[in-house]
């Protein structure tokens, strides 16, 4: 049998042929995107899970830090009366606390305080906090009273 000759694809074969691969096309490219979205969000989403548990462990070892840094503060004021270099003897010491840690009575233990000390412990490089240095401030300017108050005591008055 003969080969039938060739013969040319008809104008709307071709622009259906062409609609065709368009569609094709288009739909691969949906397809990729949204593949490539869900995997650009799960990446994301893991790196961020990576990020949160290395900041997570960062914070709280910088809190157990801050912690043991503060506990050693807080006992090295308390034993600060009893270290070498201290500026007043133990016994005439009181503590405070807030918004200064020590107050002493120079003499009181012998009974005739001389002056009246302020005394903040610090350690390493810490430095005064606001009320501190206000409190110091006020110290230096001499902005320092006696006030004596009495309560008011009810008295059993006489019959009559």
């Amino acid at each position: 049998m003969p080969m039938p000759p060739f013969q040319a694809p008809s104008l709307a074969s071709l622009t259906v042929l062409l609609v065709a691969a368009a569609a094709v096309v288009v739909l691969m490219a949906v397809v990729f995107l949204v593949i490539g979205l869900r995997l650009g969000r799960r990446s994301g989403r893991l790196e961020a899970e990576r990020a949160f548990k290395a900041g997570d462990a960062a914070s709280r070892d910088d809190a157990v830090r801050r912690s043991r840094a503060v506990l050693a503060g807080q006992i090295g004021e308390q034993l600060a009366p009893w270290l070498p270099g201290f500026p007043c003897d133990a016994a005439d010491v009181r503590f405070v606390g807030k918004p200064v840690d020590f107050v002493a009575f120079p003499g009181a233990s012998t009974g005739s305080p001389r002056e009246v000390v302020f005394i903040e412990v610090k350690a390493g490089d810490a430095k005064l906090s606001a009320p501190e240095r206000a409190l110091r401030q006020a110290v230096l300017e001499g902005r320092v009273r006696w006030v004596e108050y009495r309560a008011p005591v009810a008295t059993k008055q006489p019959d009559g």
